[in-house]
């Protein structure tokens, strides 16, 4: 399957890293002008000297995009998108008993409403063109709530509903609302997360090892996904091959939810 992006723009929020660089870069691969979004100028220049865009471009978009400066800033450097992927987002464990009202509502802030703001700018555009899509990082916590971090879970399931209801909203437009669910990904922030969790004397691979069988046993690969096998399944849905594909919650987490529906 040759997917053609050319002509397109796209969006990654919290796109200098992990998930978010990996499906930068895939996109741009595709063809696509792809705007990578971080807090500051640096980290964005830093990551776009990193990656690899083929036929496609990148272009900055540096801004906090869980502020409201930072989002008019990143809608001044790209007015219009075709492609919309909310991926921005923040995790870590805590006793459930000990995650205080503050820390519920940065996690709901930081990973919910930070989607909503950017699909509110961009979607009426979207629709007015008949074309585009939109895509949320969710992730298997979204239905397998870890009890470490149940916050986290919280916030994921919400984003589903989210996806959801602006699938609706965009029905019959031309235009594409979906999540894709995440399982446990290899990414720096994962690394200090297992060893938050494991021996943190263990040499990474045995770290993982153990990770893996201890906290996520039900794993069918049974080992971390990489980013890139995420950004797989980004770039297909924002191509015009999956244009009946939307209001779904789509599964990249290697077998972890233990679930035959999606």
């Amino acid at each position: 399957m040759l997917i053609d992006l050319s002509g397109k723009t796209a969006l990654v929020t919290g796109s200098t890293q992990g998930i978010g660089a990996a499906i930068a870069s895939g996109l741009a691969r595709a063809g696509a002008r792809v705007a990578v979004n971080g807090r500051s100028e640096k980290s964005v220049d830093e990551a776009m000297l990193r990656m690899e865009v083929g036929d496609g471009s990148l272009i900055a978009a540096p801004g906090d995009v869980s502020t409201d400066e930072g989002a008019r800033a990143v809608f001044g450097a790209v007015p219009q998108v075709d492609v919309l992927v909310n991926n921005l987002g923040v995790f870590g464990s805590m006793p459930a008993l000990e995650i205080s009202d503050d820390e519920w509502r940065r996690y709901f802030d930081l990973n919910v409403l930070t989607a909503v703001r950017m699909i509110r700018h961009y979607l009426p555009g979207m629709m007015e063109r008949s074309w585009g899509r939109i895509q949320n990082i969710a992730s298997d916590s979204a239905v397998v709530t870890p009890a470490e971090m149940i916050h986290y879970g919280m916030s994921k399931t919400a984003l589903l509903a989210v996806s959801r209801g602006f699938a609706k909203e965009a029905a019959g437009t031309g235009v594409t609302v979906n999540s894709v669910m995440a399982g446990p990904t290899h990414t720096g922030g994962v690394e200090d997360f297992v060893y938050e969790l494991v021996d943190s004397e263990l040499p990474w691979e045995e770290a993982q090892r153990e990770f893996m069988r201890t906290h996520r046993p039900q794993s069918l690969l049974q080992r971390l996904i990489e980013p890139e096998e995420i950004a797989n399944m980004v770039v297909y849905l924002s191509s015009p091959f999956a244009s009946a594909t939307t209001g779904g919650a789509l599964r990249v987490d290697g077998g972890y939810v233990d679930s035959i529906l999606p």
